[in-house]
């Protein structure tokens, strides 16, 4: 595992593909945290960047650091408790994209695996049969020479879920510098995971709205 050394992208803009009222959505980079955390260096994030814009902006939910694609904030106290809640009961539909190491055999299937920290290596999560409830749909894409584009459907929203299922089944995501090995890890200059689709209900108007970012691998 590499320790954690924050480079966030240098973009003077930030890929905004909904606005209103109520809520922005955006195209997240990898490398930019989605909130800031305890250090200064931290304070550059996808939140910050859109409060210098809109100084109203409410975090709802979070991509990991070196996760891109699609997030959605809130801009006043109504819409956070409303969108919050559509993720607290899975109300929203999330698709990912990964690209794995190696050839999954099967073409789909669902990984329902408990997860629960990893306390002798934290932030590190693991299969854990006293965690909490963890449920991810896949389904394959594509086939590569030595990969598979698989498309992740999560029921459930643990920490770092998708990484540990991907490991769970034997097939962990290329780039990923917290669960791959050395191989894995510089086979891509980047984790190879984007949050290709959401789809929620409007905060006011019930409207469902579907928001998409093309994955990159």
């Amino acid at each position: 595992m590499q320790i954690f050394d924050y480079h966030p992208p240098a973009l003077p803009w930030l890929d905004i593909r909904y606005r209103d009222r109520d809520m922005i959505v955006i195209s997240k980079p990898s490398g930019l945290l989605s909130n800031p955390g305890r250090a200064e260096v931290t304070h550059d994030c996808a939140l910050t960047r859109l409060q210098s814009l809109y100084p109203e902006t409410i975090l709802v939910h979070r991509l990991d650091c070196d996760t891109s694609g699609i997030m959605v904030f809130a801009r006043n106290k109504k819409a956070e408790s409303n969108l919050k809640t559509q993720f607290q009961d899975r109300n929203m539909q999330k698709v990912y994209i990964a690209e794995v190491d190696g050839l999954l055999e099967r073409d789909s299937g669902v990984i329902d695996l408990p997860i629960g920290a990893d306390l002798t290596r934290r932030p590190l999560q693991q299969i854990d049969v006293n965690g909490k409830s963890a449920v991810t749909d896949y389904r394959v894409l594509e086939r590569r020479q030595h990969s598979t584009l698989v498309e992740l459907r999560p029921h459930t929203g643990r920490t770092h879920q998708l990484r540990v299922h991907m490991k769970a089944l034997g097939h962990v995501i290329l780039g990923d510098n917290f669960y791959g090995d050395e191989r894995t890890r510089s086979a891509r200059e980047r984790l190879c995971l984007h949050a290709e689709s959401l789809t929620l209900a409007h905060p006011f108007k019930g409207k469902t709205l579907s928001f998409t970012s093309r994955h990159p691998f």
